[in-house]
């Protein structure tokens, strides 16, 4: 079983059959979580259209809403429907996670199946629901069938009536990208004409007033959590959601292809799950695995090379313009082209430069150093959308690859690869195994992928069934070389890295680097993302910027990261990610040695994790427990406003006496005004301990809390 250990404790199915003669009402069938808090009812309506209605604790929360799949040149599968049979069961199986906040998940739920068939054509489809004591999900299953084999799918019909007005955190429909700052409104007030796209990266926006990403955080007035998402997308794009603000109502919109069409599907397939998750209590959301349950176990039975790395590289000096990505500067194509380079000074990814990096990897005991810019390409290869800028295996004249890789060899440090490839992903999946035997050659066990700009040539969406498909692929061939992946400007993830745990991280949101040439991201931003995009997977964010004012390298630069310095260290802990990058200059680094050592001494691999405190758009306190020792971290963030807590200790072992080292915001410390102000104390703590935090506005606290032998 490789790393799936899996043991089924009850499986328990209940066969119910039922016989329909006509196409009128159904009802009576429901289903519930182990817990009985939340409860489903599937019922068919009139004219045999399938429906489902979700309860929390009695109390309707998604009213009788429409399901099923519209089909292109067919009759749409979402009416005319007889319940051919439906059986129930119980699941309740653990499995241990190769990479992950926890050592091991528990995937307990109430499964009921409907099986459906249309008496005029014949066709057969299941619909699945799954009931978690968080959250219920449910997917679409079409059997191989001789009148449905190749079909195409036009949209869905899956709705979310929801039965109140919450506060939502949302992201304007675009097909391209997720890289905007979240909008706070009443649902009702969701209005995407509002968003100044200039603040995203500007690609491509869909047409529509009222169309949001998923996943959506909702709570209601009278404190109920919701969010809607998806798991396992395969062979299947993105879902968006159209909204009906003043009906409360959300319905999926699929990302087309060039062609228009939704998804190309033969049977037997399967939809992505249509999750929602429910509860009263902020921590079970955030903490929740359901996304990653819903997804398939690993199909990679040797997982022993993919190891959770800490990296320096090569990257913010780009982005606050110390050096560039090219080798050439302002030189031309054509130049390029001619093999006529010269250098312009300027160059971030030189060998000297890299050596430094290295030095300093090796004495600060981190696993890996990334290096952008390192390949021929950088002239030529933004806003030109052409197919062939990047090879992905020739250095630039002043970047010597064997040296490098020799060098970091010698001392102890691995080399992560990049791989941009300005959206022309023809021709990256054309050198593909060329790049990825390149990384193998020279002992690089990581490869950072990136895909800014447009899809190039057939102008596919990056949340397309296309892109899914290519940034599936990838991870699943790069398994073929044991070489970790972490993608950027992907598709946000759905728990893929269940499946291929190579799939290290990916980006997917707004980053870090926004904070260094952009309005930014407000403070609020980093207590949002674990609510949305890290339900997913993993997040490369880029955290601990200790230089925080732009102004720093150039007098007349206002922009600046929205943090104090003891936030960025608290979000190493925040923003789970096995793959985490200490993404600022050595040179700042080392002006706050007694600030870095937290970074240097956090795990990115842990054997459990306690969400103390949440409350999305506000503030997020998490404490987690190191996968190789007894050592717990904890992080504590905050938003626009300063905030003080009380955190009791009883998650450590009892008995056990502990030196707790606090990095916190100073008295002075404030996001905007002061954000540099930390001060480090050490005290002896128990599990009858608590700690008081003081937390700046825009700031946060961290702590490494390790046992006393």
């Amino acid at each position: 079983m490789g790393w799936y250990s899996q043991t089924i404790k009850i499986m328990r199915i209940s066969y119910v059959l039922v016989l329909l003669m006509s196409v009128g009402s159904f009802y009576g069938q429901q289903v519930s979580s182990p817990s009985g808090a939340i409860r489903l009812e599937f019922a068919l309506a009139e004219k045999g259209k399938p429906t489902y209605t979700v309860y929390y604790k009695n109390k309707p929360i998604v009213l009788s809403s429409g399901m099923g799949v519209k089909l292109k040149d067919a009759a749409d599968m979402a009416s005319h429907f007889v319940v051919d049979s439906i059986y129930n069961g119980t699941v309740n199986e653990s499995w241990d996670p190769v990479l992950g906040e926890q050592s091991h998940i528990v995937n307990k739920y109430h499964i009921m199946k409907v099986n459906l068939s249309q008496l005029a054509t014949e066709r057969k489809m299941q619909i699945c629901f799954k009931v978690f004591d968080e959250g219920i999900a449910f997917q679409y299953i079409f059997p191989k069938q001789s009148n449905l084999n190749y079909f195409v799918v036009s949209d869905e019909v899956s709705e979310f009536r929801l039965t109140s007005d919450p506060k939502t955190f949302w992201l304007p429909g675009d097909f391209d990208s997720q890289e905007y700052p979240y909008t706070e409104s009443l649902l009702s007030e969701v209005n995407t004409d509002n968003i100044d796209r200039n603040n995203g990266i500007g690609l491509k926006s869909i047409a529509g007033k009222y169309v949001v990403q998923s996943p959506l955080m909702m709570k209601t007035a009278d404190g109920i959590y919701l969010n809607i998402f998806e798991a396992a997308v395969v062979n299947y794009p993105i879902m968006h959601l159209d909204l009906e603000p003043k009906a409360h109502v959300l319905t999926s919109r699929l990302v087309p292809n060039a062609q228009g069409d939704k998804a190309y599907l033969q049977a037997p397939c399967v939809s992505p799950w249509r999750t929602l998750m429910i509860s009263d209590d902020a921590r079970d959301i955030v903490g929740s695995k359901m996304i990653l349950n819903l997804n398939e176990p690993s199909k990679i039975t040797d997982t022993s090379w993919i190891k959770p790395m800490k990296y320096v590289g090569i990257w913010w000096e780009m982005h606050i313009g110390k050096s560039t990505w090219d080798y050439a500067g302002s030189q031309n194509a054509q130049n390029a082209a001619d093999g006529q380079l010269k250098p312009s000074g300027k160059h971030g990814a030189t060998t000297e430069n890299t050596k430094r990096y290295i030095d300093f990897a090796a004495q600060n005991g981190f696993d890996g150093v990334l290096v952008e810019g390192w390949n021929v390409g950088w002239e030529d290869w933004f806003g030109n959308w052409k197919e062939n800028v990047f090879d992905f295996t020739t250095p630039y004249p002043d970047f010597d690859i064997k040296a490098v890789s020799e060098y970091a060899k010698k001392k102890g440090v691995q080399m992560i690869m990049h791989n941009e490839t300005s959206g022309s992903v023809a021709n990256y999946e054309r050198h593909l195994d060329r790049a990825l035997q390149l990384m193998k050659d020279y002992g690089y066990p990581s490869v950072k992928t990136g895909y800014v700009g447009k899809i190039i040539p057939r102008g596919e969406f990056h949340d397309g069934q296309t892109m899914v498909n290519h940034f599936n692929f990838v991870a699943r061939r790069a398994a073929d070389f044991h070489i970790m992946v972490d993608s950027h400007e992907s598709s946000r993830p759905t728990g893929y890295s269940r499946t291929y745990p190579n799939y290290i991280a990916a980006e997917a949101a707004r980053g870090n680097e926004f904070n260094a040439w952009s309005v930014g991201n407000p403070p609020m931003h980093e207590t949002i993302l674990p609510f949305t995009r890290l339900l997913g997977g993993p997040m490369d964010y880029t955290p601990g910027i200790f230089e925080i004012k732009m102004s720093a390298y150039d007098a007349s630069k206002k922009e600046q990261v929205h943090t104090t310095l003891a936030k960025q260290l608290a979000l190493y802990v925040t923003l789970y990610s096995p793959l985490q990058m200490a993404a600022d200059l050595p040179e700042n680094y080392e002006k706050h040695l007694d600030a870095f050592q937290f970074i240097k001494d956090v795990p990115v691999d842990w054997q459990e994790s306690k969400y103390l405190e949440a409350e999305p758009g506000d503030y997020l306190t998490v404490a987690r427990k190191d996968k190789k020792s007894n050592a717990w971290y904890l992080g504590s963030i905050t938003d626009e406003q300063a905030r003080n807590s009380e955190i009791r200790l009883d998650f450590l072992t009892p008995n056990q006496k502990y030196t707790a080292t606090i990095y916190a915001d100073g008295v002075d410390a404030d996001w905007k005004n002061n954000p540099k102000s930390y001060v480090i104390k050490t005290i002896q703590v128990t599990s009858k301990s608590k700690i008081k935090l003081h937390l700046a506005a825009g700031g946060g606290t961290a702590i490494s809390i390790k046992p006393i032998n």
